[in-house]
């Protein structure tokens, strides 16, 4: 075995969008950077097997089922055919432009990659072990901890996946065929998302949740609108329900389960069973506990304000440590990590991040709920306006949904925004940038929006919370 050692200002370990966003931004700035992978592919979880394919699919799906139920009210008269392996091949495409677009990042900006399995020997010090045993020394000023999450599993249950009746989402995104019928366990994002995907092109899903509503931390009025708007497309949902088995059957596989308040089990039997109840910090082989870095009691890296960990030259971001699995958070550390390590002020608010479901309709949020506006005191004003009333909406035949506002009761300032409807990814963007300036419903009323559009919606929300809405 060779060992070689090279000096760099950092060592990214883990190139998903956390990861090589920060190796990109100190590169601009001037360090010298190499980022650790042990995927053959950069782009981590999320192009490879997350964010990326899964968004593929979403779209692809969601023509089809435009094509199979929405088009004749356009009158485009059609009869669509699934061709499954070109829309698998479609999604594989799709993460192939991706994980090739980083590389070129990397080239770019003069960052070297490294293949292999990446070790924190001390402080400074990283070895790569590649898949034939090779290791490699990388000495440097700072490492940064980019790791990611894996799937999670049920808490206090052994599920035993086999990627192909029991499946995690990074197997969800390649079955085969068409199961006739799917349990998803789990009603959070990636749950709701790949059951819409499998939906649509003709499984019969049913979503087992441990709590009484999906998507768990979000605004209540809009779990309880889109669960109704799930249930027209076809999904069904039990509820308050705690999974206690999960074991393979002679229909695929089986889910038991019982009230979370207690009551008689009841068991569902599928040939497909999806487990989606959320993902844990990866830190494996990173050898951690050997350098002496601190870990919380949820196994994440324990950082302060600057990301910086316990030991003195190591950092960390993204899903391994504290905050929302999303990778534009993570994307978003890595810059102000990198802005950090060249002398500069880097900042990320956290009060500011959204968070979509790409589903149809899309599902965005950004700050606060209402539930948390009234546990915490807040006085606040309520303003909503539905898609049924915007024009653009009713031309496309996409009038399901709203847009929810919530502003300070006295400063008028906008705390939270909240969007079901056809877009909403999109939209919620402006209701950042004006809560990222500080911005009021007022303000963002003032604001003209072209006619027509859906985010005139957004717009009308806005009247409504600080005067009225004009089309209502």
């Amino acid at each position: 075995m060779s060992d070689t050692s090279e000096t760099f200002d950092l060592v990214v370990i883990g190139s998903g969008p956390g990861g090589y966003v920060c190796a990109v931004k100190a590169a601009q700035l001037g360090l010298k950077v190499a980022v650790v992978e042990k995927r053959a592919t950069y782009g981590g979880t999320c192009l490879n097997v997350g964010c990326i394919p899964s968004k593929a699919l979403l779209h692809a799906s969601e023509m089809f089922a435009e094509a199979s139920h929405g088009f004749a009210d356009l009158g485009v008269k059609v009869t669509p055919e699934l061709d499954l392996p070109t829309m698998l091949a479609h999604k594989d495409k799709t993460v192939r432009a991706n994980t090739d677009g980083v590389a070129f990042l990397f080239k770019k900006n003069k960052i070297t990659g490294v293949t292999g399995a990446g070790r924190i020997v001390k402080a400074g010090e990283v070895e790569v072990t590649a898949e034939d045993g090779a290791k490699r020394t990388l000495k440097t000023k700072a490492i940064c901890i980019a790791t990611g999450s894996s799937v999670a599993g049920i808490p206090g249950l052994d599920v035993a996946f086999d990627r192909d009746t029991i499946v995690s989402s990074d197997d969800a995104i390649a079955l085969k065929k068409v199961p006739a019928t799917m349990v998803v366990v789990g009603g959070g994002v990636i749950g709701l998302e790949l059951g819409s995907v499998w939906s649509r092109l003709g499984a019969r899903v049913t979503v087992v949740e441990y709590l009484d509503k999906i998507l768990g931390p979000m605004d209540a009025d809009v779990s309880t609108q889109f669960q109704k708007l799930l249930v027209k497309q076809g999904f069904h949902f039990k509820l308050g329900a705690r999974v206690t088995a999960v074991a393979k059957s002679s229909a695929g596989a089986s889910v038991t389960f019982e009230p979370a308040q207690g009551g008689a089990a009841e068991t569902l039997e599928a040939e497909v069973v999806l487990i989606a109840t959320g993902r844990k910090p990866y830190t494996d082989g990173l050898g951690l506990q050997d350098a002496g870095v601190s870990l919380d009691k949820a196994g994440r890296v324990e950082i302060d304000a600057h990301y910086r960990t316990n030991v003195e030259g190591i950092y960390a971001i993204g899903d391994v440590v504290k905050g929302p699995m999303l990778a534009h958070k993570a994307e978003d550390e890595g810059i102000a990590l990198a802005e950090i390590l060249a002398g500069q002020k880097g900042h990320v608010n956290y009060a500011v991040i959204p968070s979509v479901v790409y589903t149809s309709p899309e599902v965005a949020s950004v700050g606060q709920t209402e539930e948390e506006l009234k546990k915490n005191g807040v006085a606040y004003k309520v303003g909503k306006f539905p898609f049924s009333a915007n024009g653009r909406a009713r031309a496309m035949l996409h009038t399901d949904g709203f847009v929810k506002v919530l502003a300070d009761a006295k400063t008028d300032r906008v705390l939270g925004a909240h969007i079901v409807g056809h877009g909403a990814g999109e939209m919620i963007a402006e209701a950042a940038v004006l809560m990222e300036f500080g911005g009021s419903s007022e303000d963002l009323a003032r604001t003209c929006h072209a006619h027509p559009t859906m985010s005139e919606a957004v717009r009308e929300a806005a009247f409504a919370a600080f005067a009225k809405p004009i089309h209502m």
